[in-house]
């Protein structure tokens, strides 16, 4: 009852029981995968799970011939329990699956020192897709280093692999950069928050960030667990925060706060040399902390009303020859795109960067259903597939009116298990190899807390996990069967999933409006993409 799906599951007859008489023994390079997994079991046996060169029963983890890097073979019977990885990350993952043959309550890490029954099965596994990713959104609400960590171990346990971590947009700048310290004294508070789409304000500050020594804590800790962290630092949209702090870098003289309310904000980066140098030694501070290959400049939402009344903007567009305000901003990301490439990092970016021309090099996150996707991977780009109609979690999970503060687009548990990477425009296309892989979203405008955060991730994070692991096939009741085996895992490990009977009680409140489900200025605006995408210049 693995989630997500193996490639291939075996049971047999008999079972391996795990004591304190048990050895770990690892090869050399899988030495922390060892060390990360007695340190899982040796709370609930009770002792340490010591290596032994002896013939007794053992866990024994080794590099196995033939396997590709993230695959792994797991063979359990009476005598112990062998563990093949493609690579450390491979043993990593038949890890997850060995920690998943044990009890429920073996997850919680605590115990009175009992044995641990394993039934006896043979598990042969890869991933699908090397990019299997979520977006946590510490920007518009934050979260604490602990929260943090606490959900790259949930995703660890379902096989994710990429942490995209949101960390600036308009309402917060949540990392330390040392040479601009106002961004975090004044860009990371803002003095209140709107409550749900449309509603009114909270009348309550909200802020906090992570300072360096924070996030490289963060990152080691993910790269543990063989998860690459992706920071994502939006510009030339989503900038009020950083605005707030340091005025030059907007288009107006009026002072500006750090944003309250949700939506698609007005003031953007003005177009400046200064502006870009600020940005690029911003990036500096972030490449230092990050060694992901991939950096998102975000590049999405970008409203050009103050560049067209900008004659500073004006003389730029004039100087470069170029057409007009969507280019310029093609121009601005290919500023980032250079740098970041020679300095051997490559630029991720919302799917708007194919407006006005694609930077070269630049990988598509693309989030505005499938047409972003189809165009970039044609176009000879990678994509990360982040479709908003079907793996955005922040959406409400049913049409109950008790939902807690609901977008009213509805994405059911079913709705994102029938998710598909690859999109059928691109099947059968060779363009469908740019597909890396997906990612699912956590944007909390709307989730205020860590609690709600688990409410409306789980249990659909596994729903998506199953579909950038496992094969194309879908099979929902043989899912939902698995499903509920995981259930208790998340039960003791004291996550808060949405239940088939809705909403908990701490969760019901009254009802906000939600934001309409397509308001006729954004369906407007959706069509105008989409009509951009469909006819590059």
């Amino acid at each position: 009852m693995i989630v997500p799906k193996p490639l291939r599951y075996e049971p047999r007859p008999g079972r391996f029981v795990i004591d304190r008489e048990t050895a770990l023994t690892a090869d050399p390079v899988l030495g922390p995968v060892a060390a990360w997994l007695r340190g899982e079991l040796a709370p609930v046996t009770g002792g340490e799970l010591l290596p032994s060169s002896g013939p007794g029963p053992a866990i024994r983890l080794a590099l196995g011939d033939g396997l590709p890097p993230e695959g792994y073979r797991l063979t359990v019977d009476p005598g112990g329990v062998t563990l093949d990885g493609g690579s450390a990350a491979g043993a990593f993952y038949g890890a997850q699956t060995l920690r998943q043959l044990l009890p429920p309550h073996a997850l919680r890490r605590s115990g009175t020192g009992e044995a641990l029954e394993l039934p006896a099965v043979h598990v042969a596994d890869e991933p699908r897709f090397a990019w299997r990713g979520a977006i946590l959104d510490v920007a518009r609400h934050f979260m604490t280093k602990a929260d943090v960590l606490r959900f790259i171990d949930l995703m660890a346990l379902h096989k994710l692999n990429v942490l995209h971590l949101h960390l600036t947009d308009d309402q917060g700048w949540r990392i330390e950069i040392k040479r601009y310290p106002r961004l975090t004294e004044i860009g990371s508070w803002r003095e209140e928050s709107q409550v749900g789409w449309m509603g009114e304000m909270d009348g309550r500050p909200h802020g906090g960030f992570y300072t360096q020594d924070d996030l490289r804590e963060i990152v080691a800790y993910a790269a543990r667990r063989h998860i690459s962290v992706v920071p994502e630092i939006d510009l030339p949209g989503h900038t009020q925060s950083a605005i707030a702090a340091y005025p030059e870098l907007g288009n107006v003289d009026t002072p500006l706060g750090v944003g309250t309310t949700w939506g698609v904000g007005s003031n953007v980066l003005n177009v400046e040399d200064a502006t870009i140098t600020f940005f690029k030694n911003v990036f500096d501070e972030v490449l230092e902390l990050f060694p992901s290959p991939y950096v998102c400049v975000g590049g999405d939402e970008c409203p050009k009303d103050q560049w067209r009344a900008s004659p500073s903007a004006q003389r730029r567009i004039a100087e470069l020859g170029l057409r007009d305000e969507d280019e310029l901003q093609s121009w601005f990301i290919h500023q980032f795109d250079a740098y970041l490439a020679e300095r051997g990092r490559r630029l991720v970016g919302w799917d708007e960067i194919l407006e006005g021309g694609l930077a070269p090099g630049a990988v598509v996150a693309a989030w505005r259903a499938d047409v972003g996707a189809v165009a970039a991977a044609r176009a000879g780009h990678d994509v990360i597939n982040c479709s908003n109609t079907a793996v955005y979690l922040d959406y409400r999970q049913s049409p109950l009116e008790d939902e807690p503060l609901p977008f009213r687009t509805v994405l059911t548990l079913e709705d994102v298990y029938a998710f598909e990477p690859v999109p059928a425009e691109l099947r059968g296309d060779p363009a469908a190899g740019r597909v890396l892989g997906a990612q699912c979203g956590i944007w909390t405008e709307l989730i205020d807390s860590t609690r709600h955060v688990d409410y409306m991730a789980f249990p659909r994070l596994a729903a998506f996990a199953e579909t950038v692991w496992s094969g194309p096939e879908r099979d929902l009741a043989d899912f939902r069967r698995r499903l509920e085996a995981h259930l208790p895992r998340l039960d003791a490990i004291g996550v808060e999933y949405r239940r088939e009977s809705g909403p908990l009680p701490w969760q019901r409140r009254p009802g906000v409006p939600g934001r309409p489900e397509e308001p006729a200025e954004w369906q407007a605006t959706l069509d105008r993409w989409t009509a951009n995408l469909r006819n590059p210049r």
